[in-house]
């Protein structure tokens, strides 16, 4: 069995994946880099017994990050407790095996790039993803799998933070649909909720159409992240949710890696 580890700004994400590549359980925690090996061990322990397995179960570990700060721990963790050596997505053996058509292939995120390896082997043609975390990021996948840039926009939940606290009368708020689509609020929690939740999905729309304009062929639009389903729910913006994209990202890495060799 094979533990994928995904470290964004936010979470930390991990997935028991089975010897079919598909994910059996799945975990998250803060991303804290000061997290050691051994406190990993202890919550993710229980965790996996609290499943039915065992530690002796994962024969491989497999890490994407964007947080270089968090890797030596989480590579300790591999090493001390799961009796391996962690394989990091993009380096050694675990390169990615897709084109980086960019101007700095070696600053695309890891997660970028895995969620284009997952998008390839789900959808056929021209794709966008886009990833709602800490950042909100565009991608555009070329037919051939290769990434071929995109954008980045501050996630939502960073907004709503930056408001709350740059304005000294606004109040924190939760990300939540308005009780309807006016755009017009009544109060000032209402007139919130409109801003962030409808802007986002203007920007959201705005961003799509610019986009298949300029890649001027069918496009499949994937989105994942936490709140990819808060915002299809109203606006219907997604060909697909896959809220496991990175992760079957890591996976399917991970199999292809003789393919590599």
């Amino acid at each position: 069995m094979l533990l994928a580890i995904d470290t964004g700004n936010t979470n930390v994400k991990f997935a028991l994946v089975d010897d079919s590549g598909e994910i059996v359980k799945r975990w998250r925690i803060a991303t804290d880099a000061r997290r050691t090996a051994d406190e990993y061990a202890v919550w993710l322990d229980q965790l996996i017994q609290m499943a039915g397995f065992q530690r002796s179960d994962i024969k491989a570990v497999i890490i994407a990050t964007v947080v270089p700060r968090a890797l030596h721990n989480l590579q300790l963790l591999a090493s001390n407790y799961f009796g391996c050596d962690a394989l990091v997505a993009g380096r050694g053996s675990m390169e990615w095996g897709i084109d980086l058509k960019v101007a700095e292939p070696k600053s695309v995120g890891a997660d970028r790039a895995v969620n284009a390896i997952a998008a390839q082997a789900i959808a056929p043609g021209d794709k966008l993803v886009i990833s709602f975390g800490t950042a909100t990021t565009f991608d555009y996948i070329g037919p051939d799998g290769s990434y071929r840039g995109g954008s980045i926009a501050p996630g939502v939940n960073l907004s709503l933070d930056a408001l709350y606290a740059a304005a000294a009368m606004l109040p924190r708020i939760a990300i939540e649909p308005p009780p309807n689509e006016s755009v017009i609020g009544t109060t000032t929690v209402g007139q919130m909720q409109i801003g962030i939740y409808w802007g986002y999905v203007a920007m959201i729309e705005g961003m799509i159409a610019r986009m298949k304009a300029e890649i001027g062929n069918p496009v499949t639009v994937i989105a994942t992240g936490g709140l990819a389903i808060l915002f299809q729910q109203h606006g219907h913006l997604f060909d697909r949710v896959e809220p496991d994209l990175t992760l079957r990202g890591l996976a399917l890495l991970y199999r292809n890696r003789d393919k590599q060799k």
